[in-house]
C-alpha cells in the first residue's frame, strides 16, 4: 500500500510576523502536544514559520531549512514525529521561494516550492516570490507516499491529477487563505464563502481520485487582513471527517487508513480508469492548437 495507517495533527495557528524563532518555538511545543496525543505527523499552514504579508521582509526570514539553527528543535524533534510546515527558502541564485518542508529522522527531506503565487486583489506574491517549477511524490516513512502543495498551487487541477498518478494517497494543502474585515454587522458573511470554495475543491479532488485531502488554513490578523481558518480533511470518498474552527488556533487529530482508499476506488472506478497516454496526446495536441 502507498498509504501507511497513521494518525496526522492537524495545526491551525497564527504567526507572528517576521519572527521565525518565536514562531519555530510555538511549532515545537504543538509538536510535542501532538506526539503525546499519539500523532505520527503534525501539519501546519502555509508560511507558519514567518508570517505572510511579508513583502520585503521575505529576504530578511529566508533560510536553509535543513541547516538553520532556528529550526534545530525542529529538526531534532522530527526524529519523534514528522513536522510539515511553511517558510521562505532561499534559491542558489538568490531569490526566495514560498516553501513547504518536511521534517523526519533529524533532516530536512523534503521541499515543495509553490508553484502558483498569486499576484492579483490583495495577493502580490510574485512580487517578491519566485515560482515552484516541479511537484513530486514524497515518500514519507511516517505517512507513505503523499503530496504537498501550497494554497493557490491547488486550484490548478493538473497539480492534485499528477500527483494523484504519481501514486499520493494523501494531498495536502497548506494555506493562508484571507478575507478582509469589514465593518458592518454582516461583516463576516465572506467566510462561509470563503469556505465552500475551497471545500467544494477538496471534495472534488478526493472524490475524483479517491485519495485523502487534507488543508490547513492559519489564523490571525496581519496588516488588516483576516485569516479564516476552517482547516479540515476530506476522505476518499469526499467526506469530510474533520473541520477545524473559523479564526481560532485549533488542534485537530485525525486517522488516516488505507483501506479507506481501496473501498473507494472498488466503489468508484474513474480513477483506475483513467488512460495517462491518452492525456499526453490531447495535452501535446493543445499546446500546439494554443500556439496557433
Amino acid at each position: 500500500m502507498f498509504l501507511k495507517k497513521s494518525k496526522i495533527a492537524l495545526a491551525q495557528v497564527s504567526a507572528v510576523l517576521g519572527d521565525v524563532e518565536k514562531n519555530a518555538k510555538h511549532h515545537l511545543e504543538l509538536s510535542r502536544k501532538a506526539k503525546q496525543k499519539g500523532a505520527d505527523a503534525i501539519i501546519f499552514p502555509e508560511l507558519s514559520l514567518t508570517g505572510y504579508t511579508l513583502r520585503d521582509l521575505n529576504t530578511e526570514v529566508a533560510l536553509d531549512p535543513g541547516t538553520s539553527p532556528l529550526l534545530k528543535g525542529l529538526r531534532e524533534m522530527s526524529k519523534q514525529i514528522t513536522i510539515i510546515c511553511g517558510g521562505v527558502e532561499r534559491s542558489h541564485t538568490g531569490g526566495v521561494h514560498n516553501a513547504a518542508f518536511i521534517f523526519e529522522d533529524g533532516e530536512c527531506k523534503y521541499t515543495h516550492h509553490k508553484i502558483y503565487p498569486p499576484t492579483y486583489g490583495i495577493f502580490e506574491e510574485e512580487r517578491y516570490f519566485l515560482a515552484g517549477q516541479t511537484a513530486h511524490v514524497f515518500e514519507s516513512m511516517k505517512l507513505g507516499r503523499i503530496g504537498i502543495l501550497v494554497c493557490e498551487d491547488l486550484w490548478h487541477p493538473a497539480l492534485p491529477y499528477v500527483l494523484s498518478y504519481q501514486g499520493a494517497q494523501l494531498i495536502i494543502t497548506i494555506a493562508a487563505s484571507p478575507t478582509r474585515l469589514g465593518l458592518g454587522e454582516n461583516s463576516t458573511d465572506v467566510i462561509p464563502v470563503n469556505y465552500k470554495i475551497n471545500s467544494d475543491h477538496h471534495i472534488a479532488y478526493a472524490r475524483l481520485f479517491s485519495v485523502y485531502m487534507a488543508f490547513i488554513n492559519r489564523v490571525g490578523v496581519e496588516d488588516g487582513v483576516n485569516f479564516w481558518g476552517g482547516s479540515q480533511i476530506v476522505s476518499p470518498s469526499g467526506e469530510i471527517v474533520q473541520r477545524a474552527s473559523f479564526f481560532d488556533e485549533d488542534l485537530l487529530l485525525v486517522d488516516i487508513d488505507p483501506l479507506a482508499v481501496l473501498h473507494a476506488r472498488e466503489y468508484s472506478r474513474h480513477m483506475l480508469d483513467e488512460d495517462l497516454l491518452l492525456t499526453q496526446q490531447l495535452l501535446a495536441e493543445t499546446i500546439i492548437t494554443a500556439r496557433m
